[in-house]
């Protein structure tokens, strides 16, 4: 559960960011309300973490940082490649989390429907976002977001 509130922790950052710079009102209205949604996974996450009395990663600041850092990037590079970006992220999370998903014991009732409503909600901002107009990304920039999210999901789960 660690790396999944560490990844809502970079969700927040991204979202952030991205809706900062975002030009079209509309758009940066549906960065604001994605991000509010991921608020939710966050507290779910963290309440969770709790629950198994366990504790966030130590690195949070630093996964913020990082990733408002990157949602500042994106929204400056176009509207299009922002949402673009919300895509293919949310594309990616939806498999770590299926993942987890497959990972987890089945007698986790409580974590296994925390996760399927976060992967429901993740693919619907995916679907939102390459409606809205995203641009598919170059699958270098895909390969490149895959190798971030492995340093992050590596190292939080143990710092």
């Amino acid at each position: 559960m660690r790396i999944n509130h560490a990844g809502e922790i970079a969700a927040q950052g991204l979202y952030h960011g991205q809706a900062l710079v975002a030009r079209n009102p509309a758009i940066r209205a549906l960065l604001e309300q994605a991000g509010r949604e991921e608020a939710d996974h966050l507290a779910w996450c963290e309440a969770r973490l709790s629950e198994l009395a366990d504790r966030p990663s130590r690195l949070d600041p630093l996964w913020y940082a990082g990733s408002f850092a990157i949602g500042v990037a994106a929204g400056l590079a176009s509207d299009r490649v922002s949402l673009g970006f919300v895509a293919e992220t949310e594309r990616q999370v939806e498999r770590h989390l299926q993942s987890h998903l497959e990972q987890l014991p089945a007698e986790d009732v409580r974590s296994r429907a925390i996760l399927e409503q976060m992967q429901k909600d993740e693919q619907a901002h995916g679907e939102l976002a390459r409606s809205a107009g995203g641009a598919a990304l170059p699958v270098p920039v895909q390969k490149l977001m895959q190798a971030t999210a492995r340093v992050m999901t590596t190292t939080a789960r143990w710092i």
